[in-house]
């Protein structure tokens, strides 16, 4: 099938890279291609979303979904997981204990937030947890030598916040929660606040002045709204 990125509502970015803002909680997913992988970074938040974009991706790659990094364990990014079957699931660390033992949890917050019953229900009673856990930096080739790197830098937006650079020009960062745009950083019950300027840090270290960064929900931005971000973050929790 001849399809393009645009007709599934995915923008294009380079290197084998797109990302797709999902509707109602506006959360970001995105995928990156190699010659023989297919990682895909975050889930959605629904089991029907997860199915949806599993289709997407075969349709717009011609091939399964082979990784899945999980950004952090917030249930509009982690609860359509369990609809790649044999997808290797990464996440930070401690991440696969949390989810392990937090199904109910996670539930209650989707509920919260406005998920249906049956949605919040089904997709908990599938959860699952990431089978690796990424302490450092992890680096997967996903085919004729195009490595993307896994890179824990958190605590800061969670306790558990896994980022993703791709390689190219320009270098792409998967950023997650740790970046915002559409609106100001939440900071809920499980936020490392002290922590999160240093992710920040972290984040621009990996990409460097010239990448694209990929929020967690809102537009693509560079170098410098993260910095900006960065700092005000540092003013509003009191850190250098």
């Amino acid at each position: 099938m001849d399809v393009s990125w645009e007709e599934f509502g995915w923008e294009r970015l380079g290197n084998g890279t797109g990302r797709r803002r999902l509707p109602v909680w506006d959360a970001t997913v995105a995928l990156v291609a190699g010659a023989d992988g297919v990682l895909l970074y975050d889930t959605g938040s629904t089991l029907r979303e997860g199915v949806e974009l599993r289709t997407q991706a075969e349709a717009l790659l011609g091939r399964r979904v082979t990784h899945i990094a999980l950004s952090h364990p917030h249930f509009d990014h982690v609860l359509g997981t369990a609809a790649f079957s044999g997808a290797e699931v990464y996440g930070a660390v401690g991440t696969a204990d949390l989810l392990a033992r937090g199904a109910e949890e996670l539930r209650a917050d989707a509920l919260r937030h406005g998920m249906s019953e049956a949605d919040a229900t089904a997709a908990t009673d599938a959860l699952v947890s990431p089978r690796h856990q990424v302490t450092g930096e992890w680096t997967l080739d996903l085919g004729d030598g195009f490595q993307v790197l896994l890179a824990n830098v958190g605590p800061g937006h969670s306790g558990h916040d896994l980022a993703v650079l791709v390689p190219g020009s320009p270098v792409v960062v998967l950023c997650g929660d740790l970046v915002e745009e559409s609106g100001e950083p939440q900071a809920g019950r499980d936020a490392v606040p002290t922590h999160w300027p240093a992710a920040l840090d972290r984040l621009l270290e990996l990409g460097g002045e010239d990448a694209l960064y990929v929020p967690g929900h809102g537009a693509v931005v560079d170098a410098a709204f993260v910095r900006a971000q960065r700092d005000r973050l540092a003013v509003r929790f009191g850190v250098s």
